[in-house]
């Protein structure tokens, strides 16, 4: 905002929620830090406000449900107020947009970095009692599908404790038959590694100590510019002073070959955590999916990944019920991620997605073939994510400390060790104030708050 531009959000009340993904998170720090240097007073959700803003998902029908219902909360709250819907809702489904009378202003991908002169804009506009449409002319929501363009965001306040997520490229190429994503977000775009790094550095003095690379698809970073790679950003980020961890999102199964394992390997730095994207361990399910590996492929990055790091966290996503699905299929699915072993499995069951292939495919599952299975695996998970965690009991393990937190009445001091196993310990422990200042090992027992937390 050029300096002798109104302000005409210093002092308003500005009440944010944020739906979806790791990368929705991180535009939705950096809107409230821009909101707040141009003197916007950021107010809880639950509390009434001038301006309400909807960081929207729209990965599933329901995604759409739930960013609409907090629309309508939000106008419900103040119907005086601004309520503003930001992102993937606002590109895939912007008829429905225009139409909804909660809704006062959208503002699509590309575009948040610029919601204090959107705002300023608006307002201006509004004293001006001009005819306005949801788009300001469309100045505030672009072709998504039709931009080369990375959006220019800094980070320059730690959202947590000691983790930050740092997003570095935007879109998606790959075009999975249940997905919209890639019309929400639009093409591959890489972040500058020289922004990316200066925004790690600037996050270190601010007690930064972990970071986790993040994306629509972090394994296609670089492919738009002809390098540098994912792999490279890996080794440079491994080279700044002050950093104890780097974690990454979201793989591509395809990513990790021999020489990928082993220079990932040689960053001291780098977690030994990895999630590789599966979705289905049936080659015919994947080929009906659109993925680009096969069960095989897979299988043979995560033994790469075994032989490089010992002992490392392997995570995926899995959907059941997918359209098609036959009982010889989800059984080879479900025995091939038994072999495979994973830490953990997020699971989902399969929800059509209006405007994508699979949508429109013949043999639609019914929810109670898809809970089945579901369970199946749910269970299948449970057990083999205990089994992992308790292959360290009796180790020194390092614990990197991030917030206190209440479980089941009782304060705890919360952690993650290197391979994301969640650790806490009890306030009455003596050694919490010793955790309280930094990262400690200890011996890891046998012993769970919860089904997800061990109690150290």
């Amino acid at each position: 905002m050029l300096d002798n531009t109104p302000n005409y959000v210093n002092g308003i009340r500005v009440a944010m929620h944020n739906l979806g993904c790791k990368v929705n998170s991180y535009e939705m720090d950096v809107m409230a830090i821009k909101l707040k240097e141009a003197g916007c007073i950021i107010v809880p959700f639950t509390d009434e406000a001038d301006v309400y803003i909807i960081n929207t998902c729209t990965v599933t029908n329901i995604a759409d449900r739930k960013s609409r219902q907090m629309l309508h909360r939000a106008k419900k709250e103040n119907p005086e107020a601004t309520v503003v819907a930001v992102g993937c809702y606002v590109e895939t489904g912007m008829d429905g947009v225009k139409k909804d009378e909660c809704i006062d202003l959208a503002v699509g991908n590309n575009k948040k970095s610029e919601i204090v002169e959107i705002l300023n804009n608006f307002f201006e506009a509004k004293g001006r009692k001009a005819d306005l449409d949801k788009t300001l002319g469309g100045n505030s929501v672009i072709d998504i599908n039709n931009t080369h363009e990375y959006e220019s965001m800094l980070l320059s306040e730690m959202p947590g404790h000691t983790r930050a997520y740092i997003k570095i490229q935007d879109g998606c190429n790959q075009f999975c038959s249940y997905c919209v994503i890639p019309y929400a977000r639009g093409r591959v775009r890489s972040r500058d590694m020289k922004d990316i790094l200066a925004e790690i550095k600037g996050l270190i003095q601010k007690g930064c100590k972990e970071v986790v690379l993040t994306g629509i698809h972090i394994s296609s970073y670089g492919v738009d510019k002809d390098g540098p790679s994912l792999i490279d950003l890996v080794e440079n980020i491994g080279d700044l002073a002050g950093i104890e961890r780097i974690r990454l999102g979201s793989l591509e199964p395809r990513i990790i070959t021999p020489e990928n394992a082993r220079r990932l390997a040689a960053v001291e730095k780098l977690c030994p955590h990895f999630h590789l994207s599966l979705q289905s361990g049936c080659d015919d399910v994947l080929k009906r999916m659109n993925r680009h590996y096969t069960a095989e492929e897979f299988a043979q990055g995560v033994k790469l990944l075994r032989e490089a790091f010992d002992r490392p966290a392997i995570t995926t996503d899995v959907i059941v019920g997918f359209p098609g699905e036959t009982e010889d299929e989800f059984e080879q699915c479900r025995k091939f991620v038994e072999d495979i072993d994973f830490y953990e499995m997020h699971v989902f069951k399969y929800s059509p997605r209006k405007g994508t292939v699979a949508a429109g495919m013949k043999e639609q599952l019914t929810d109670r073939e898809k809970t089945a299975r579901s369970d199946v695996l749910i269970h299948m998970t449970r057990r083999q994510s205990e089994e992992y965690r308790n292959l360290f009991i009796g180790e020194k393990v390092g614990i990197l400390w991030e917030d206190a937190e209440e479980i089941k009445g009782k304060n705890y001091m919360i952690g993650h060790t290197d391979r994301y196993v969640r650790v806490a310990v009890a306030e009455d422990d003596l050694r919490y104030k010793e955790a309280v200042s930094g990262e400690i090992t200890y011996d890891v027992p046998k012993r769970f708050i919860n089904s997800e937390t061990l109690l150290l």
